[in-house]
């Protein structure tokens, strides 16, 4: 994964997905970002909004604009990169995407795409990138042999407590949940390393990190284990976060277990949606849930669950924090809204089953 640095200024691509879980690479940019400065998002739909009341209900300064034109005029000159922020299944470009990505490489806007469609591959998008003196990176490249790691077992030499943040689906929170927890702990003492395993972290700047579905799956398990591995060496945290993909369960997106394998986690924060019944894009498959989940957590890894993240998209916040309370109750374990409610419930629970943590 590239160095941590900033890149310049960005608008972020979304026609026709921010309000639903396909504009996930988008909502992570208008929470959190250090690659780049957002200054607008497009999708015609919910133009004129701010991107950040949408999300949670909070402005984040990040006007929703209709085309490429307005967000050049909200940005007052053209941004450095135009960034693809939807993740479709089976990571395939819209077509209603392509032309707003041709004009951006005509005018010489770099475009950043974590799609499994390799925009770099597409003739039209290279002689437009060509022309305009345009750059595509296409994040979900695969890596040459040459760059991927191996498993080792050098992960027992890690001292720092690892965290995963797996979840009950995919498209459920899990990113932005490791995000908070990261910056929670560095804000109370505790110096804490992310280990990003998608493409949306990537774009979010995170030092540490792999996309794990672009990679040959001999070798899954040794780049996460490299990577914290990495962290730990370069800067000897007191924890270390591991981004969780898909879910065990999931039909589709089973991640999670190279996670537990290579990074062997000494514990599982759990994300959970409880209005969804189904996984995200296949209705005919109904969720097996927390119980489930954790189940087959301990059963392959033999790694607590300690605490839930609750997703609170389909609820009101009475619901929420009934749903909430229950979930405490049944499992025995904090359940907060990450969003709402902060991770301080996690971080307490953290350090309760964790003495050597400082503070």
């Amino acid at each position: 994964m590239v160095e941590k640095g900033f890149d310049g200024t960005a608008v972020v691509l979304c026609e026709g997905a921010f309000a639903g879980t396909e504009g996930k690479t988008a909502h992570g940019l208008v929470r959190h970002t250090e690659r780049y400065r957002v200054l607008a998002v497009i999708d015609s739909g919910q133009a004129g909004r701010d991107a950040g009341e949408i999300l949670d209900g909070r402005p984040a300064g990040i006007p929703i604009v209709a085309d490429l034109d307005q967000a050049i005029r909200a940005a007052r000159g053209k941004p450095d990169y135009l960034v693809v922020g939807v993740a479709t299944h089976g990571g395939v470009l819209p077509q209603s995407l392509r032309p707003a990505i041709r004009k951006a490489l005509s005018l010489g806007i770099h475009v950043d795409s974590g799609l499994h469609e390799l925009l770099g591959d597409d003739p039209e998008f290279a002689a437009a990138a060509k022309a305009g003196g345009a750059r595509i990176r296409d994040v979900r490249r695969t890596p040459s042999r040459e760059a991927m790691h191996p498993f080792t077992g050098g992960i027992l030499e890690v001292t720092s407590v690892r965290l995963a943040v797996l979840g009950t689906d995919s498209g459920v929170g899990k990113r932005t949940t490791s995000v908070r927890l990261v910056q929670g702990l560095n804000a109370g003492g505790c110096r804490a390393a992310l280990v990003g395993t998608g493409q949306t972290s990537w774009m979010q700047g995170v030092r540490y990190g792999l996309i794990m579905d672009s990679l040959v799956n001999d070798f899954v398990s040794g780049e996460i284990e490299h990577q914290v591995l990495r962290a730990f060496r370069e800067e000897r945290p007191d924890v270390i976060v591991v981004e969780g993909q898909g879910c065990l369960t999931h039909p589709a997106y089973p991640g999670g277990f190279e996670i537990l394998a290579g990074a062997r986690p000494e514990a599982v924060i759990l994300q959970h949606a409880p209005a969804r019944a189904h996984y995200d894009g296949f209705p005919d498959f109904p969720l097996a849930g927390v119980e489930r989940e954790t189940e087959v957590i301990r059963l392959l890894s033999g790694t607590p669950v300690v605490a839930i993240a609750l997703n609170h998209e389909g609820l009101e916040p009475a619901e929420a924090r009934r749903h909430a309370e229950s979930l405490s109750a049944r499992h025995g374990v904090p359940c907060v809204d990450p969003l709402q409610d902060g991770v301080g419930p996690i971080i307490q629970e953290l350090r309760r089953r964790f003495p050597r943590l400082p503070g």
